[in-house]
């Protein structure tokens, strides 16, 4: 049912336009039958046939492939002269009535489906009543002067311009809308991107209605041997404008077409190449049949596997406790950012990698440790006869050097890094899995620590990993027993000073132990899932409160909301959905949502994540990028990104501390939004010089402690009913005063 819903939602559009558009014309008809003298009934009738004949020489305008699809075509005629005339010379009435028949006449010789041709008719009636509208009123409030009396040429062209900007907006903007219904596409890119190169071909008409309006003043002829050689003129220029359009529009599709083979070629050549990989395998698998210590390793690297590597095991522990000074270490590897390179590149290209990377691990040890595949991209090294625990992190630092070298893989030149895991043989351990939990147990650590490190194992490690496991356990409760709060942060407009608006924070008020951090509980919630539906009812929670506060007061209207959206929700594929669903329940404008999502999750696969931004931006909510420039953002993708805000990371902020050079990077991300029309929000103020600083880059937005910590519903109410002024000018020492925090970071209260 959902589905045929937004199926139907194109067809409703043009349904509408030709009822209103009929509408219209009927009433304006009515008035130019009854209202109109005869003789100016009879000179527009005479120059009805006029309009329908210039009509007849259409020049079609072409489409991009994009909107080939469409059943509409756009197209350009004198008539539109003849619609001004009649518009300048009897006013509103009369200019839709000879409007609405040329452009049912022009549409009847190109379309023969009636629900077009009404549909044309409909369009044209409305675009002349706007133009024509707009003609009278510039005439009558600009010059003094209305329809029907001798005007200057000077009010003439002027009005004649107004209207013809009109005209042409409305004309194509009603076809825009359309075009963007049914391709599901926003309507303002696919009209400035479509439609806005017809514009400059309205402007020649209005200069020769004009000249035609000035000549009709002493009789129909001058007009006509004046006229007719500039339309002849204007429309064998709009051909040639036209078959420009169609020379370039030609190139690009040829430009296309011949990506398109280039990639054909290269898929070809790629399938070769898998087949050859295919065969080669095939081959090697055979051969490995023929040995026997084959139940014992990685079919892809020849590896000793986990059940080998088990074995050798036993055999060390057994060693360490009959030789007094034997000792041991295991190393467990796990390459970071490996599933990029599986999206990214394909699987072929990662499993390469995990044979060569196997290479290197055995080229760098020596020929008394094991090095063993333990499934995925997890490795196993097993260190024997060790003196210290100095040696096994020597080896983990001497690894990580030689796979930080690039490796080249099908054409592609692969950097990766891992982390490492290492536990002591000299802890004491009975059996193999344990050692091997520690180890991983180190190596997650060591992750959580930045990635491309090592980590050695402590009893601590197991402490912490046993209260992770308890802290889990509490989460997934949590959201029945509504233990969860939002806090709000407010967004402060540097100009003024004044609050623009809120970022909606998660805190989790846990019954045993208080306030829990979200540096705390977010990546486990990541880990397990949870953050989707946690996600969704922050989301929920604070569009209510915004449109609660919205309530309030009517200087609270324009107030916005900044919401994250975490990794995990951003690949959900019933995200714009669930979020179209909370927006219609809450009742919140879409314009007053900002949604954040950080730099590194729109680049681990940038192509879905332009695909589901513009599904985002067409709910009418506003983007942002947060935490912007700690990430790895291309440019060559950035400016595909439909994006409104960028936010500043808090860390270039508090770099402008130090010295004015720290400044630059903050500069050229204020540069490089503004190129792309987009405002930037500086994250992390806690200082007056960096608020001074920031004003001096002309950042348009700023939140911190400077102005406030995050506070809960109603603290953040009692602020907005205060109505605080956070302006540079009206910040002095004498209202600051010192937070309680770890960094006694600056919090100046409001002037």
């Amino acid at each position: 049912m959902a589905q045929e819903s937004t199926e139907a939602k194109p067809q409703r559009y043009p349904a509408a336009i030709t009822v209103a558009g009929i509408v219209l014309w009927l009433t304006a008809t009515g008035n130019f039958a009854l209202g109109y003298p005869w003789h100016e009934q009879l000179v527009t009738l005479a120059l009805l046939p006029l309009a329908i004949i210039t009509g007849m020489f259409p020049n079609t305008i072409p489409l991009p492939a994009g909107l080939k699809r469409s059943q509409e075509k756009l197209t350009f005629t004198l008539s539109d002269a003849l619609v001004l005339l009649i518009a300048c010379q009897y006013g509103v009435a009369a200019c839709v009535f000879v409007a609405g028949i040329e452009g049912f006449t022009s549409s009847r010789r190109a379309v023969r489906r009636l629900s077009s041709n009404f549909y044309s008719f409909s369009m044209m009636s409305l675009a002349a009543a706007a133009a024509a509208a707009s003609l009278v009123a510039v005439l009558r409030y600009g010059f003094g002067e209305a329809p029907g009396t001798i005007l200057a040429f000077q009010a003439t062209a002027v009005a004649m311009l107004a209207a013809s900007i009109v005209h042409i907006s409305v004309n194509t903007g009603l076809i825009a809308v359309l075009f963007a219904a049914r391709l599901g596409t926003p309507v303002l890119p696919n009209w400035k991107e479509n439609f806005l190169l017809v514009a400059p071909m309205f402007l020649p008409t209005s200069a020769a209605a004009s000249l035609m309006y000035v000549a009709l003043q002493y009789n129909a002829l001058t007009m006509i041997v004046i006229g007719a050689p500039i339309l002849v003129a204007i429309h064998f220029g709009h051909r040639r404008y036209r078959d420009s359009i169609q020379e370039q529009l030609n190139l690009i599709e040829r430009a296309q077409r011949e990506r398109a083979e280039q990639a054909e070629r290269h898929v070809e050549e790629l399938s070769h190449y898998v087949a050859e990989l295919e065969r080669a395998g095939t081959e090697l698998q055979q051969s490995k049949e023929h040995f026997r210590h084959a139940a014992f390793h990685d079919a892809l690297t020849s590896l000793p596997n986990r059940s080998l590597l088990n074995e050798k095991l036993k055999s060390a522990i057994e060693r360490a406790g009959q030789r007094e000074g034997h000792q041991f270490a295991v190393l467990f590897l796990d390459l970071d950012r490996f599933k990029n390179i599986n999206d990214s590149l394909g699987h072929t290209i990662g499993d390469q990698l995990l044979v060569t990377l196997a290479r290197r691990l055995e080229h760098s040890v020596r020929d008394m440790d094991t090095v063993a595949r333990l499934g995925g991209d997890e490795f196993a090294i097993l260190l024997e006869g060790i003196k210290s625990a100095n040696d096994a992190t020597y080896m983990a630092e001497r690894l990580q050097k030689e796979l930080a070298s690039p490796f080249t893989l099908g054409g592609h030149e692969v950097f990766t890094t891992v982390s490492i895991g290492i536990a002591l043989g000299e802890t004491g351990y009975d059996h193999p899995e344990d050692i091997l939990r520690d180890a991983d147990t180190a190596m997650y650590r060591a992750k959580e620590s930045g990635k491309a490190r090592f980590e050695v194992f402590d009893t601590s490690m197991h402490a912490r990993a046993s209260n992770l496991l308890r802290l889990e356990n509490d989460l997934r409760r949590a959201l029945e027993r509504q233990e969860f709060r939002v806090y709000y942060q407010p967004i402060v407009a540097l100009e003024t000073g004044h609050i623009a608006g809120f970022e909606a924070l998660v805190r989790w008020q846990h019954p045993e132990r208080g306030f829990i951090a979200p540096a705390e509980f977010i990546s486990v919630a990541e880990d397990t899932n949870l953050i989707i539906p946690l996600g969704l009812w922050v989301l929920e929670e604070a569009c209510r409160q915004m449109v609660r506060w919205q309530w309030q007061s009517t200087a609270n209207k324009s107030l916005t909301l900044s919401v994250n959206l975490s990794g995990k929700q951003f690949t959900q594929p019933d995200l714009v959905e669930r979020i179209e669903g909370i927006l219609e329940e809450t009742g919140l404008d879409p314009r007053r949502l900002k949604l954040e999502i950080t730099e590194s999750v729109v680049m681990e696969n940038a192509e879905a994540a332009i695909a589901m931004l513009v599904r985002l931006k067409a709910l009418g909510v506003q983007l942002s990028i947060d935490d912007f420039g700690t990430g790895y953002s291309s440019l060559s993708y950035l400016h595909r990104f439909p994006l409104d805000t960028l936010k500043i990371d808090r860390s270039f902020v508090n770099l402008m501390n130090e010295s004015a050079d720290n400044s630059e990077i903050v500069r050229t991300i204020r540069t490089l939004a503004g190129n792309m029309g987009m405002e930037v929000v500086a994250e992390g103020i806690e200082t007056l010089g960096q608020l001074t600083r920031l004003m001096e880059l002309n950042c348009e937005y700023g939140q911190g402690y400077l102005f406030s910590k995050a506070l809960a519903a109603e603290a953040a109410e009692a602020l907005l009913a205060r109505r605080p002024d956070w302006h540079v000018n009206t910040i002095t020492t004498s209202n600051a005063y010192l937070l309680a925090r770890s960094n006694h970071v600056a919090h100046v209260r409001c002037a």
